[in-house]
């Protein structure tokens, strides 16, 4: 049964901050979670314009992570054939992803982001039809609260109390209670993730895992968005472009692969 959920992740910042952000700490994950034998390789970087998304940033990415696979997930394929295969279409405010598994060439995940200004009270932005929104799951994450479970150990946990940080370059923080209907700049990320994984015996348990661990990325990767505020503020989208670009370079090297060149098509 294919599940749909959506979550929605509030910010303390400009949607013009946030596209900069989110670049930034995107890169810098990668560069924490790549070594010589795993990590985020870049296949391909290259802009892109479609008919639905209009003009954006494509990225294709292979995603080897066998330490982190789940013990139990092991004993229906080998760690080292559960490589995923992502392609991106970012055309902030809206993005798609689309995830795969070649060893289990019918999965899929789906993430279909909409970036909206304010608190995250808007419903239905991504137009979904009477069916889809009968079965949609709401949840909301807050970056201030604490996880402590195995997706967030595995993706990095951020361990910064935001009920006592305050931002030296802007003065924002810390977020105490409540703080979504008092801040001011303010926007909100909604992701709605679609997983499909037709496997009798453990495609439920799979969905179940990643849509665990897709809220475990979006909860760390939102909390370092905002914790590391004062190393991604004031940039602009070149100079994020061109560090987005160097890493790469640096990724790719540290996984023995060739040299990725950006292809910048009109």
């Amino acid at each position: 049964m294919v599940q749909i959920k959506e979550f929605r992740i509030v910010m303390p910042m400009s949607l013009e901050e946030y596209h900069v952000a989110h670049t930034y700490v995107v890169m810098k994950m990668s560069q924490q979670h790549t070594t010589g034998n795993e990590g985020v390789e870049v296949l391909e970087n290259k802009d892109f314009e479609d008919d639905v998304l209009g003009k954006g940033r494509y990225t294709n990415k292979v995603y080897r992570l066998q330490s982190k696979v789940p013990s139990w997930l092991t004993t229906f394929a080998p760690a080292d054939a559960l490589i995923m295969q992502e392609e991106a279409w970012n055309a902030f405010p809206r993005c798609k992803s689309v995830m795969k598994c070649p060893y289990f060439p019918r999965f899929q995940l789906t993430i279909e982001t909409v970036h909206m200004s304010g608190n995250g009270q808007s419903e239905n932005v991504h137009g979904l039809s009477e069916e889809q929104l009968a079965t949609r799951e709401v949840e909301y994450i807050d970056i201030a609260s604490t996880e402590t479970n195995y997706w967030s150990y595995l993706v990095g946990n951020n361990t910064v109390d935001f009920t006592k940080f305050k931002s030296e370059r802007t003065g924002r923080g810390p977020l105490l209670e409540g703080w979504q209907d008092r801040c001011d700049p303010v926007m909100t990320a909604y992701k709605l993730v679609t997983i499909d994984a037709p496997y009798w015996g453990f495609g439920y348990r799979l969905e179940q895992a990643l849509v665990a661990g897709e809220k475990a990325l979006f909860w760390g990767s939102h909390r370092n968005c905002y914790s590391w505020i004062d190393e991604w503020y004031g940039m602009t989208m070149q100079q994020v472009r061109e560090f987005e670009q160097q890493t790469q370079s640096a990724l790719n090297e540290k996984l023995g692969k060739p040299t990725l060149v950006t292809r910048i098509e009109g």
